[in-house]
């Protein structure tokens, strides 16, 4: 199966569906299931607080279906920030939203060092 590494708060923000795009600067072709990884590292936390969310590091916390892959240009960024002004508060133009659909939060975290890109994880699909 197919994982994509993201930073928290991010990775968190998808599984609990606050962030319906995940940007990156490459664009896919890939539509399909993947696992969302919580990375070893964290950035911008704090501006969080108030959504008590419970982070991860390291650790597959989920799954989504990858449905669609959009370059952001101005008018979509102003979309995006619309949705939400804080998931949202960066300038985007010019990167790739991955829209994310059908996500699953899992029940039980799967421990394990991530990678870059898009990589592959073999697993038994009783995570969840």
């Amino acid at each position: 199966m197919k994982v994509l590494t993201i930073k928290e708060p991010w990775a968190t923000l998808i599984i609990e569906g606050y962030k319906k795009y995940e940007f990156r600067s490459w664009k896919t072709n890939y539509r399909g299931k993947i696992l969302i990884h919580a990375g070893l590292s964290k950035d911008n936390i704090n501006l969080f607080k108030d959504y008590n969310l419970v982070y991860s590091k390291g650790e597959i916390i989920g799954e989504a279906e990858i449905t669609d892959c959009i370059l952001v240009d101005e008018k979509f960024n102003k979309e995006l920030y619309k949705i939400d002004n804080l998931v949202y508060k960066n300038n985007h133009i010019g990167l790739y939203a991955w829209k994310l659909d059908n996500v699953i939060k899992y029940n039980k975290k799967i421990p394990i060092k991530g990678k870059l890109g898009l990589w592959n994880y073999e697993c038994d699909n009783k995570n969840n």
